[in-house]
């Protein structure tokens, strides 16, 4: 079992690209896993990772190593989550990664919910703008919309949520209504800037069926959306918001929507690893998500 516990220490650092962050997925400490790994290496008289500062890299003797069990703790960490949940109550930690907006805005009102249903499961929630990697951050479940979708994810669609450009009633009384997508050039554009890659995030329009991009002209950039929502508000400009994020405020009257026949909605999914990721605990959530998800918003 100590053996187990210090190939664990090893997969877990390459994985996670330091022996801290893969320590912290083992839940031990750094000084833990350091330990492990050097009995490891102790054991089988080679050194299979080289330590700077900066970097952890595999050696050859480790390259090899890795390639060989690798499989063998994914194997039987499967194994222990199937034993664990068979014909049993969905339970133990199940991580959510999702993107700040929709984790503040959507989950937090269903997540109470779900727990006192599921009382054996712990939820930890990672809500991040950056791009989250199931493997190394350990993630159970990502919610994404279409655009973050990657190739080797499982994908359930759990939504279709309107995409609505919003100004409050000061600023459209000061710059005035504008008709058509063509007129932003001549507004102050609130836009969100994607922390993943660093692009500006498109307005894109239905036209006849097609997909329409108008010139815009910045006046505010952001990478965080309720920034962006909050700044509408006050009336700095017209902003390209979720409708979860926005129809309270249009319900209040404190945002106008525009062009709502026009704007392209946002597919939203609860994305996995792969047929083996799927535990009692991650269908059950993406039951309730699908089942919980309002009809319309």
């Amino acid at each position: 079992m100590d053996t187990l516990r210090s190939i664990e220490s090893f997969v877990k650092a390459v994985q996670a690209g330091s022996i801290a962050a893969g320590a912290r997925l083992q839940g031990i400490t750094a000084a833990a896993a350091s330990q492990n790994i050097q009995r490891l290496e102790k054991s089988l008289g080679a050194r299979l990772l080289t330590r700077t500062t900066r970097k952890l890299s595999m050696t050859e003797s480790g390259e090899l190593y890795y390639a060989e069990v690798q499989p063998i703790i994914a194997a039987l960490s499967r194994a222990q989550a199937v034993i664990t949940e068979f014909h049993g109550q969905p339970q133990g930690r199940l991580k959510i990664g999702s993107s700040v907006a929709f984790g503040r805005h959507v989950l937090m009102p269903l997540i109470p919910a779900f727990t006192r249903h599921f009382p054996k499961v712990s939820i930890e929630l990672v809500l991040s703008d950056h791009s989250l990697d199931h493997v190394t951050e350990d993630i159970d479940i990502s919610i994404r919309f279409n655009q973050q979708l990657e190739p080797g994810l499982v994908a359930r669609k759990i939504a279709s949520v309107p995409v609505l450009f919003c100004a409050s009633p000061d600023y459209l009384q000061r710059k005035g209504t504008p008709s058509s997508p063509e007129a932003l050039f001549q507004h102050d554009c609130l836009m969100f800037r994607v922390p993943v890659d660093g692009r500006l995030l498109s307005w894109v329009f239905d036209r006849n069926g097609m997909h329409y991009e108008p010139e815009i002209n910045p006046s505010i950039i952001c990478n965080d959306i309720d920034s962006l929502h909050r700044l509408a508000v006050e009336g700095a400009g017209i902003a390209r918001l979720a409708a979860f994020v926005a129809n309270e405020d249009i319900r209040r009257g404190t945002l106008v929507a525009l062009f709502q026949s026009a704007s392209m909605p946002l597919s939203f999914y609860a994305c996995y690893r792969d047929q083996h990721a799927m535990t009692n605990k991650v269908r059950a959530f993406m039951d309730y998500l699908v089942k919980e998800m309002p009809d319309a918003w």
